[in-house]
C-alpha cells in the first residue's frame, strides 16, 4: 500500500486528538496513489464532522507553501456547491498539522466508489462537474503555478535521460523531443481558472451516474481551462488496451460545454494540449518507475500507457470536440 511513513496507533490517537472528530477507532493504509501516505480513519465522532476521514501525510512533490491554496480551494469549492471534500481544521483552526517532520491533513471522506471502465453516462457527468469546478473557482483569491507544466515534463524526462528511459521499454526515449516541442507551446492567452490537473477515474467518487465527489487536489494549480479537460479526456476516454472510446469522449466533452463553451482556439489547439498532457503523465510515471524502491509497497505505473494515448492525439484532428 501506498504508506511511505509508518505512524503508529498511539501516534495516529495523538493527531487525531487536536480534531473535534472524536477518538480514533481504526485507521487502514491505502493502497492508492504514489506520491503520499494515506490512511482511512475512522473516529466516535463529534458534532456534525461525521466519523470517517482521509487522512494524508505529504511525502513527494509537496512544497508546504502550498498547502494553504489546496486546502482552501477544497474549501472554497465545496462553499460553492461543488462535490469536493472539507478540510477538517484542527482546534486551533489550522488545516494542517506536522507529524514526524511531515505536514498532514485531515480530509472530510465522501461516499462513492471510483468507476474501473467508465460509461458515456459517468463521463458526461464527470464533464458537467469539472466545468461547474471551473466556474466555481474563478474567483478564489489564491493562485498557484503549474509545477508539472509541459516545460517541467521536457525537464523530467531530460533528468531521467535517454538511456535510463530505454530500460524501462526502447520505445521511451523517442518522446524526449516530443516533449521538447511541448514546452514551446504559448498556452498563456486561453481562458483560465484554478484546475484540478489530476481528473482520473481513481479521483472521482460515483454512486451510478452521480458524482459524489472530486479528490486529490494535490496537483490543482491556476491555469488553461482546456488543458485540466484534455487531462480529463486522456484518462477517462480509452479502454484498457489503449483504444479511443469515441463515446466517452463525445459525451465527456458534451457534458464540459453544456456548462462552459470551449472558445475556438481551445478547440483548435486541444490536440497539441492533449498531447503534453499525455506526456506530463510518461514522465511522472518514468521518473516514479525510476525512483521507486523495489521493496517499497506501492505498484508502479507504467509510463507507456500515455505513450499510446499521445499517439491517438498526434493523430487527431481538430474537430476531435466539436
Amino acid at each position: 500500500m501506498a504508506v511511505y511513513t509508518h505512524l503508529g496507533a498511539e501516534d495516529l490517537a495523538r493527531l487525531i486528538a487536536h480534531y473535534d472528530v472524536g477518538e480514533l477507532v481504526s485507521a487502514k493504509g491505502i493502497a492508492e496513489g504514489v506520491s503520499n501516505s494515506n490512511w482511512l480513519v475512522e473516529t466516535t465522532g463529534a458534532g456534525e464532522s461525521g466519523t470517517r476521514f482521509i487522512l494524508t501525510l505529504y511525502e513527494r512533490r509537496i512544497d508546504y507553501a502550498d498547502l494553504p491554496y489546496f486546502l482552501d480551494l477544497l474549501d472554497h469549492l465545496a462553499g460553492k456547491g461543488c462535490p469536493v471534500p472539507r478540510t477538517m481544521h484542527d482546534r486551533s483552526g489550522a488545516s494542517f498539522r506536522m507529524v514526524e517532520g511531515k505536514a498532514a491533513a485531515l480530509i472530510e471522506f465522501l461516499p462513492g466508489v471510483s468507476p474501473t471502465r467508465p460509461t458515456p453516462a459517468q463521463a458526461r457527468a464527470v464533464g458537467e462537474v469539472l466545468a461547474r469546478l471551473h466556474l466555481a473557482a474563478e474567483d478564489f483569491p489564491l493562485a498557484r503555478a503549474n509545477a508539472m507544466d509541459f516545460a517541467a515534463t521536457s525537464a523530467i524526462l531530460e533528468t531521467c535521460g535517454a538511456e535510463a528511459l530505454a530500460t524501462i521499454d526502447a520505445g521511451l526515449p523517442a518522446m524526449l523531443d516530443h516533449a521538447r516541442a511541448a514546452a514551446a507551446l504559448d498556452l498563456s492567452a486561453l481562458p483560465q481558472s484554478q484546475t484540478h490537473t489530476d481528473l482520473f477515474p481513481d479521483n472521482v467518487l460515483m454512486l451510478g451516474d452521480h458524482v459524489t465527489g472530486l479528490i486529490d487536489f494535490y496537483f490543482a494549480c491556476t491555469g488553461p481551462m482546456v488543458l485540466d479537460l484534455a487531462v480529463t479526456h486522456a484518462a477517462w476516454c480509452f479502454d484498457s488496451e489503449n483504444a479511443y472510446r469515441p463515446d466517452c469522449g463525445a459525451a465527456l466533452a458534451e457534458g464540459y460545454q453544456s456548462v462552459r463553451r470551449l472558445t475556438p482556439a481551445e478547440r483548435a489547439l486541444f490536440p497539441d494540449i492533449a498531447k503534453g498532457a499525455c506526456l506530463r503523465f510518461v514522465a511522472s510515471r518514468a521518473e516514479d518507475w525510476l525512483d521507486t524502491p523495489d521493496d517499497a509497497l506501492v505498484t508502479r505505473k507504467d509510463p507507456m500507457q500515455f505513450v499510446r494515448r499521445w499517439h491517438f492525439y498526434d493523430q487527431a484532428g481538430t474537430g476531435l470536440l466539436a
